[in-house]
């Protein structure tokens, strides 16, 4: 289970474990400048009983080039048209290619049949490696690459968020049971980690919240970016 920390990873790991998956929770150091999703992964395995959670650093020189991992300004106050108009600069290069190759690589190590990523292709920010087509490639390379698969039984990459809005997979999470509090989505926390309100991540939160009508129980930097 590649667990990032945010909503979308949150409630895949509740899916998989709700669906009676044995749960190993992957998470990525990777250069971000803000952290605070990884002590939000940490607590969210703790929280939901999974006793083998590992995080992995990687050189921070392969993800270079990201508003994420650099100096780059986070975009901020965008339109759902403007977000799916380009590739924005929060893109970091292939790193669900990179994430997915190294789950891959741990499964066949571990015995696992089958890794769970919680990419969405509706509500996103128009990134490359959250699309069908990716992980239908991935898919397929994942029945070539490893000795487990040449010998007939290969990884099956899932995806159950793949073609739900923002707001259904909240609500799947909820009939859950995700406690949505612990979870973190922003790209540019402030240093207490609260969340901006203002950045793709957050406006496509706050959006499936209220379509649900109910309050994202995350903490802003302003109330008023939470208000229904």
């Amino acid at each position: 289970m590649l667990l990032s920390g945010g909503l979308d990873s949150t409630t895949t790991l509740y899916i998989a474990r709700e669906e009676g998956f044995r749960i190993c929770a992957m998470s990525f150091r990777y250069g971000q400048q803000h952290t605070q999703e990884l002590e939000s992964a940490a607590v969210i395995a703790r929280d939901a009983g999974i006793e083998d959670h590992v995080t992995i650093s990687l050189d921070t020189r392969m993800f270079e080039g990201s508003a994420l991992t650099g100096s780059e300004i986070v975009p901020e106050n965008r339109s759902p048209g403007e977000m799916a108009d380009r590739i924005p600069p929060t893109y970091v290069p292939a790193r669900n290619t990179v994430f997915l190759a190294m789950a891959l690589a741990y499964a066949e190590v571990i015995g696992a049949r089958d890794i769970f990523i919680g990419v969405n292709a509706l509500d996103y920010s128009g990134y490359p490696d959250c699309r069908p087509e990716f992980i239908a490639a991935f898919q397929r390379l994942a029945e070539l690459a490893t000795r487990e698969a040449v010998e007939g039984t290969p990884v099956r990459i899932h995806a159950p968020l793949l073609n739900m809005t923002k707001a259904e997979i909240i609500r799947r999470g909820l009939e859950l049971g995700v406690d949505y509090s612990l979870t973190h989505s922003c790209y540019n926390p402030d240093r207490n980690g609260r969340a901006c309100g203002r950045c793709d991540a957050c406006a496509l939160r706050l959006r499936g919240f209220h379509e649900n009508g109910i309050q994202d129980p995350a903490i802003y930097q302003s109330e008023m970016n939470n208000e229904l």
